[in-house]
């Protein structure tokens, strides 16, 4: 749950910033808010998830 609230605020803020220098419309970002909730209700919605841990884990063991 931490990480997919760590996903939601980070992938939020991006669009807030392309929102900002008007590379994204609000239409577009409404289409992919969409597309996101359409996509969490489908048989795809447990590959992308386990995408996100494998991700999540390659950065957890990165070290700076």
């Amino acid at each position: 749950m931490l990480v997919s609230m760590s996903a939601v605020l980070l992938l939020g803020l991006l669009i807030w910033f392309l929102l900002r220098i008007r590379y994204l419309r609000w239409a577009d970002a409404l289409i992919c808010g969409a597309f996101g909730f359409l996509l969490a209700r489908t048989v795809a919605a447990p590959v992308v998830q386990a995408f996100l841990d494998g991700v999540n884990g390659f950065l957890g063991q990165l070290r700076f």
